[in-house]
């Protein structure tokens, strides 16, 4: 039996997409509904890496918003959008109001961790074999910090230069000694598993010294990690976001 229900047109879809942004970025970053939907755009570009990829065309899109309805009735439409315009704010939209979970897309499940105690020269096998820069190191349960690659090779060549005995050093000190720590978290963050993919980009682009985001079930410390995302993903997200 044929549904009563007619189909929306090219003009509905459009402001409905228009709508869903509109509501979902004063409603996130609690923006006042005084401010202009151009104005709204621009004050969130800093605070979201999808207004920031397509700043230009939520403007352009605003501006055709005013175009097809009229300036005193905005349920009264005089023009009618191109359909792959329509297609296009939708799909915008859509990543805005609902962005894939990091967890879902792009993380790596399977983490390689340390203990707190290991010795460096041990670390640095782990690294070298496995190819991982970045390792979170654990004393139990709880999260220490991190090693981080770039740092721990910037102590060994400030070592060197002091002419200071390397082979004694990596297999003397610990690598608690060599950690970037939850007290100085500027190389990594901790996050819950609802990260989306445009808050982790977000997150890499606000600090460019971030190296790894660990996710666990809570975002707490004293929780093993359910996956890792790092910097050699920010092409794969940009890459999903552009395919959502």
């Amino acid at each position: 039996m044929p549904s009563n229900k007619l189909a929306k047109t090219n003009a509905e879809r459009f402001i409905s997409a228009y709508n869903q942004i509109d509501y979902a970025l004063r409603t996130i970053y609690g923006f006042k509904r005084s401010i202009s939907y151009a104005d709204l755009i621009r004050k969130t570009v800093p605070l979201n890496s999808v207004v920031r990829k397509y700043e230009d065309e939520l403007i352009d899109y605003g501006r055709l918003r005013n175009s097809i309805v009229h300036k005193t009735n905005p349920n009264y439409v005089i023009a009618e959008p191109h359909i792959e315009v329509v297609e296009d704010f939708e799909r915008i939209a859509k990543i805005i109001t609902t962005p894939p979970l990091a967890i879902d897309k792009v993380c790596k499940h399977q983490v390689k961790i340390c203990d707190s105690k290991i010795k460096l020269k041990d670390l640095i096998g782990l690294m070298s074999h496995d190819g991982y820069k970045n390792i979170p190191v654990y004393e139990g349960n709880t999260l220490k910090g991190v090693a981080i690659g770039l740092n721990i090779l910037e102590i060994i060549g400030d070592k060197i230069l002091q002419g200071d005995n390397i082979e004694r050093f990596i297999e003397l000190t610990q690598v608690e000694d060599v950690l970037s720590t939850i007290e100085d978290t500027k190389y990594f963050r901790v996050c819950d598993k609802t990260l989306t993919i445009e808050t982790a980009l977000n997150n890499f682009y606000l600090n460019r010294r971030l190296q790894i985001i660990i996710i666990t079930e809570h975002g707490r410390v004293d929780e093993r990690p359910l996956g890792v995302v790092t910097i050699a993903d920010i092409l794969d997200m940009n890459a999903i976001i552009e395919n959502y």
